[in-house]
């Protein structure tokens, strides 16, 4: 058996890299001068800020471009193994090969977390803009009001609004389509988890059907969840596969195969 992928090492070496960043860009922000907001400070610590996220962007372009083929390489050894084409996993790296339809979907898949990694600093660095461009118009009508009126400094009240307003847009830089909000490095975790599982599944599948198997098991290891439905479970690999099975492409996402799932597909010749 193809032991359970483990990909935690090089998914922390992505979260860190995104907590650096985070406590870059929550630092320059901290310098910001609040009592005296000038649209020259905060255009200088925009541009502190852009460049922290143009270098986590090529980090992350790197790393998925490092990492995906892994998780097919994994998927496709699983395969090897499993349907007993050779006896050890070295023997099986051996001969993984990316044919065409595994070239074009590893292509796919880095595109697609790349994609899903930009748009997070891109929301991270709209909403810092959104936060600066408040703060600065903040800051400067209370020096409006604090001119008229005779004093001297911004009340702290005003001052305490302007930093959370500031901080919050780093702490809670995603917001999903449910509403749900998520600092940058736990969705990018999220993300990559489930990128890797499925680039793994799919090298599997794509193996497999190279192989004319069209059957899968669902692996077991004592999910508390709605997954636990489904361990153990026969599926087709594919919609043409004969027999009374769920198709694996059609089972419902919030049971299994879900964001950060642990579960993988070994396949089988015979489901019987």
């Amino acid at each position: 058996m193809f032991p359970e992928p483990n990909y935690d090492r090089d998914i922390e070496r992505l979260i860190n890299a995104y907590k650096r960043a985070v406590r870059g860009i929550t630092a320059e922000l901290s310098r910001m001068d609040l009592t005296d907001m000038s649209r020259a400070q905060a255009t200088a610590a925009l541009k502190e800020v852009a460049e922290i996220l143009s270098e986590l962007n090529d980090e992350s372009a790197e790393w998925v471009v490092a990492n995906i083929p892994i998780a097919v390489t994994d998927g496709i050894t699983r395969a090897i193994i499993d349907l007993g084409v050779v006896a050890t996993i070295e023997e099986a790296r051996d001969i993984v090969k990316f044919n065409r339809t595994n070239r074009e979907m590893v292509a796919a898949a880095i595109a697609d977390t790349q994609a899903d990694l930009l748009a997070v600093t891109q929301n991270v660095d709209r909403r810092v803009r959104q936060a600066v461009r408040q703060a600065t118009a903040d800051g400067m009508r209370a020096n409006m009001a604090a001119g008229i009126n005779g004093r001297r400094t911004i009340s702290a009240d005003i001052l305490q609004r302007m930093r959370q307003t500031l901080n919050s847009a780093v702490e809670t830089g995603i917001i999903d389509a449910a509403g749900r909000r998520w600092k940058p490095e736990v969705y990018v975790e999220t993300v990559v988890r489930t990128k890797m599982m499925r680039a793994q599944i799919d090298g599997t599948i794509n193996e497999a059907l190279d192989r004319e198997v069209m059957y899968g098991r669902i692996s077991s290891h004592g999910a508390k969840d709605a997954c636990r439905n489904w361990e153990g479970r026969i599926v087709k690999l594919t919609p043409d596969a004969p027999g009374d099975y769920p198709e694996i492409g059609a089972l419902p996402r919030r049971e299994i195969f879900h964001p950060r799932c642990k579960h993988v597909v070994s396949p089988i010749r015979r489901p019987e």
